[in-house]
């Protein structure tokens, strides 16, 4: 591959280089591909055990079925994980107008995406509430405090909410002018779903349900390879990172300030017309 081509494919802005050895060009190839892999591999292992829990209660009666909107947002996540997997392999392989074609798909999925979350959320919220208003009083006890643990979720949920799309139109906005930020802010975009599957990992050290800090911790160190490689060939932070720290803090603020306090609980009800 020509030189300009190589820096094309890199597309960081003139700090990758297009110099070094093999196994460094190796890796800032196949880095995305990388991560687009473990992303996907830590939404199996969160949802794949979870699910056939709760699977499990359904068959047994205690939990009600799944509605249609959380079916809907499984299809449509595990799509764009797919997609992003998919366009990290074409520029790698280095089927660029593939790439871009493929791309296209980001505008249907990504909008779909934010729209049914924000219905599943509300949706969550009332099949609890309205399941512990017509229980017995010992499960009406433990679904009360399901609904304060929704609470506290939903502060994640909105989170994510604002800043997958948020980062989402980053990315999709730099596409044609800074490749390098546009390809970073697509995985950092995605990145701040992952605590939806760290929460489930049941095996691995949480801060849940007294504080949100593991999720935060967890999302930072999902992001640590794509980082490092950065920093290392670089010798710089890209400003994507600067931009996603940036824009994440005031949010991360927000939600720990808010984090199982009374206020909160007495707002939240309110918030989905409770």
């Amino acid at each position: 591959m020509a030189m300009a081509t190589y820096a094309e494919t890199l597309g960081d802005t003139g700090k990758a280089r297009a110099s070094g050895g093999p196994i460094a060009r190796a890796v800032d190839r196949w880095i995305f591909v990388f991560m687009a892999a473990f992303f996907i591999a830590v939404t199996l292992a969160g949802f794949i055990p979870d699910s056939l829990m709760k699977i499990a209660a359904v068959k047994a009666g205690e939990r009600p079925p799944f509605p249609l909107v959380l079916h809907m947002h499984a299809v449509l996540m595990g799509s764009f994980l797919l997609l992003l997997l998919a366009q990290a392999t074409l520029m790698a392989t280095g089927r660029h107008r593939l790439h871009r074609k493929l791309g296209l798909a980001a505008f249907v999925l990504a909008p779909a995406i934010v729209v049914v979350g924000f219905i599943l959320v509300p949706t969550n919220y009332h099949t609890v509430w309205e399941a512990s208003q017509a229980a017995p009083p010992p499960v009406r006890a433990k679904l009360n405090d399901l609904r304060l643990w929704l609470d506290n979720i939903m502060l994640l949920q909105l989170r994510i909410g604002f800043l997958f799309p948020i980062f989402l139109a980053i990315g999709i906005r730099a596409r044609e002018r800074n490749a390098g930020l546009h390809k970073r802010m697509m995985f950092l975009a995605v990145a701040m779903a992952l605590p939806a599957s760290f929460d489930r990992i049941t095996w691995i050290p949480t801060t849940m349900p007294a504080s949100p800090i593991s999720p935060d911790l967890y999302t930072l160190l999902a992001v640590a390879p794509m980082f490092i490689w950065d920093l290392v060939r670089n010798r710089s932070i890209h400003k994507a990172y600067w931009i996603w720290i940036a824009v994440n803090i005031p949010f991360a603020i927000v939600v720990h300030s808010l984090w199982n306090t009374p206020w909160w609980h007495a707002t939240a009800p309110r918030i989905m017309g409770i």
